[in-house]
């Protein structure tokens, strides 16, 4: 999440492990194809053996000991690596727990029994950094899917279909060099019963209970419900209409209208079927707040203002150039108490930059149209949210900073993870309390847009509705996965477009899709391009032109625009970066 050289001292912000292990990563993505990509297997068809085919069985878990309650029983794990907890278990009472080491990626795996010719959904639930699940020995094409990390439980599934003559499969899960240990359990393999005498599978889940209403904004409302037992999915219905399918236990229906009631129901679904609906919850859209502060413009320019000197021009907020749309003051200060914020202006390291001509700067550039926002995280930025407490001390604390210096939002940069539950409940918070021209972007890293499961990209879509543009950082990443599942390196037009395509097809709208580059060489470790390959990137995206060997399948003429790291290493070059940039992304169409 972080960009490059934001410590107050000239270094490189990233991870360091990831630029030689995300190279690794994408050239590992040779056997792993990310979910953003889709299984290259068809989806479950009615084949013999499908539920509700008369006279026919049933689909059944062909997996022995898919929960791991029989210990290890059925499986293998490399080097030693695998061990049976009670904590945590998604469910039952254990749970496997596999810890690489070395040059060991602490993979698990069990042969199982299948029919020749027939189509089966594999799925697991896991936790922990760079978790994979796959099936090898398909006699198809072999299939495999991953999560980059996660605190809590969340699901991988894939679906694979197997050969005339294939008997037998091998499914797997495995992490990855120099990360910690993972946790897999209630592993699946759904579809006809292929002998081996795996589990029965499970019925049809019961109604869910406890559905309750929770924050409600002018355009959306937050519902929670208790767990149903076999679910491994839940529908979510609006006035008899279904709007969304989620596998955790809440949701967020947006792209309702403002004082509006409107009926909610959930049913819960797993490979059996779907149960029936739960009873209704009522709940009223809140007024369209409005706010302050002008409107971003259909495509615009984000630069990060440095409120320290390392070694770019130190700059006034007035100093920043009219080509940016929206100035992100980088960064705001955590507190003492856990998910609050402050803001303390570098008045020292700006030449004597005072309160007043900041706020008066602030004034001036809103006053022109311009939107400036505070960014929080940065390198020394530890502010966590993952809680519900933190997250309304993030709120409150997010507001009082904006009423006080006038930001009209907030930047989301942090390099100490991201709870996407508990971080979309703060910003939803802060959009109560802001209005509707309450602007928030985000700035992750490329490993973090990698899939939909990833914090930060699960926190874009839980918010969609109130976010203003997610501006990926792509630099001081290595090579990474395109949409395309082909490999690219940093520094390409390529790696900007089909890296973009990820975004672009994972749920965001191209309103909501910025490209983020460096300002100079200066500016960062790696990933550094020349400002006429951003706005050939920006053609290829919009119109189809200016593209190098990857072309997406079909234009986003509404994509958003560029962001760099920023204004004042953009004016250490002449403002080389947003005189070719700012003029190019305001002519798009």
């Amino acid at each position: 999440m972080p960009h490059p050289l934001m410590s107050r001292t000239p270094r490189s912000r990233h991870r360091r492990w990831l630029t030689t292990a995300c190279t690794g990563l994408a050239a590992a993505a040779l056997t792993v194809a990310g979910p953003q990509t889709g299984a290259s297997a068809a989806p479950h068809t009615a084949t013999p053996g499908a539920p509700g085919a008369p006279g026919i069985a049933a689909d059944v878990n062909n997996a022995k000991n898919p929960g791991f309650e029989s210990g290890l029983s059925g499986w293998t794990c490399s080097a030693g690596a695998g061990a049976t907890v009670s904590s945590p278990v998604h469910g039952g009472t254990s749970a496997l727990k596999a810890t690489p080491a070395g040059s060991d990626q602490a993979r698990c795996s069990q042969t199982v029994a299948v029919k020749p010719g027939s189509t089966y959904t594999l799925s697991a639930y896991v936790q922990g950094s760079y978790v994979y699940l796959g099936a090898s020995g398909t006699g198809t094409t072999d299939v495999s899917t991953w999560a980059p990390g996660a605190t809590t439980w969340q699901q991988l599934k894939t679906t694979f279909t197997t050969g005339p003559s294939t008997t037998s499969v091998t499914v797997y899960t495995h992490g990855w060099y120099g990360q910690s240990a993972y946790f897999a359990d209630d592993i699946s393999v759904f579809g006809p019963d292929g002998g081996g005498n795996g589990d029965p599978g499970d019925p049809v889940p019961d109604a869910p209970a406890g559905l309750t209403a929770g924050a409600v904004t002018s355009s959306s409302v937050a519902l929670s419900w208790s767990p149903a037992k076999y679910a491994t999915g839940y529908s979510v219905y609006r006035d008899g209409a279904k709007v969304q399918a989620v596998t955790g236990t809440s949701a967020t229906v947006t792209g309702l209208s403002p004082s509006t009631a409107y009926r909610f129901q959930v049913a819960a679904t797993n490979a059996a079927g779907e149960s029936a609906k739960s009873a209704e919850v009522t709940a009223t859209t809140s007024p369209d707040g409005g706010g302050p502060g002008p409107s971003v413009p259909k495509h615009a320019v984000t630069g990060y203002w440095q409120n320290f000197n390392n070694g770019a021009t130190v700059q006034k907020i007035s100093d920043v150039p009219g080509h940016y749309d929206i100035i992100a003051v980088s960064f705001a200060d955590a507190t003492t108490t856990p998910g609050a914020i402050t803001f303390n202006l570098d008045t020292a390291g700006l030449g004597g930059y005072t309160v007043a001509q900041f706020k008066a700067d602030i004034r001036a550039k809103q006053a022109a149209g311009k939107n400036v926002i505070l960014s929080v995280g940065g390198e020394k930025g530890t502010i966590s949210v993952n809680d519900a407490a933190s997250a309304n001390n993030f709120a409150s604390s997010a507001y009082a900073l904006m009423q006080e210096y006038g930001f009209n939002g907030v930047d989301i940069d942090l390099e100490n993870g991201i709870n996407p539950t508990y971080m979309s409940q703060a910003l939803r918070s802060l959009s109560q309390k802001a209005g509707s021209k309450l602007v928030i972007t985000m700035a992750p890293q490329t490993i973090d847009m990698q899939s939909t499961q990833g914090g930060y990209f699960k926190t874009a879509l839980n918010i969609k509705d109130i976010l203003t543009v997610v501006n990926m950082q792509y630099y001081n990443s290595g090579s990474m996965l395109g949409c395309d599942g082909k490999v690219y390196s940093q520094g390409t037009v390529d790696f900007l477009t089909a890296l973009a395509c990820i975004q672009l097809e994972g749920g965001l709208d191209p309103s909501q899709v910025g490209i983020g580059v460096p300002a100079s060489t200066r500016a960062a470790g790696g990933g550094y391009v020349s400002p006429s390959v951003v706005n050939s990137a920006l053609d290829c995206l919009t119109k189809g032109t200016g593209c190098g060997s990857f072309k997406p399948a079909k234009t986003y003429p509404s994509l958003r625009g560029a962001m760099t790291w920023s204004t004042n290493w953009d004016a250490a070059t002449g403002n080389a970066w947003s005189n070719a940039v700012g003029p190019h992304v305001h002519s798009l169409p």
